[in-house]
């Protein structure tokens, strides 16, 4: 049972199937990248797997921002899983960017909750987004 303080132990490998979901792309296209070059595997108890803060780095330089011009009609979600691609501390705050999809995530927080989540390059975690104010923006065709 984890408790308010505890540590997370480790940047996880990731299976190519979570790998490729963190990613939104198929099974296929990572193993692609694997084999390819592009994306660096390990292997895990006879599995190919990939190392949690090469999958951040890999993220970083894969994503693209939509075309506004291609959406029709959207309203993103209020939960965003992605992967920890950058952590900052000084002494009092961190901020902390993500990688959800196509989707950059930056949050600021206490240096003391980014040390309690063991936040680092490499985790994955949740992006809960509240705001007061949303815009949601169809586009002309």
């Amino acid at each position: 049972m984890r408790r308010c303080g505890d540590k997370i132990p480790f940047v996880p490998n990731l299976r190519i199937s979570e790998a490729a979901a963190l990613l939104g792309v198929s099974d296929d296209t990572v193993r692609r990248w694997v084999e390819q070059g592009r994306l660096p595997a390990v292997q895990e108890s006879g599995r190919m797997a990939v190392e949690g803060a090469a999958l951040a780095a890999f993220a970083q330089q894969q994503a693209e921002s939509p075309e506004p011009g291609n959406t029709t009609a959207a309203s993103a979600r209020n939960r965003l899983r992605g992967i920890v691609t950058r952590v900052v501390k000084d002494g009092v705050m961190a901020q902390v960017e993500m990688q959800a999809g196509p989707f950059r995530v930056v949050s600021l927080m206490s240096r003391e909750a980014a040390d309690e989540l063991g936040l680092e390059p490499g985790v994955i975690a949740v992006a809960s987004i509240k705001s007061t104010l949303v815009v949601v923006e169809i586009p002309e065709a």
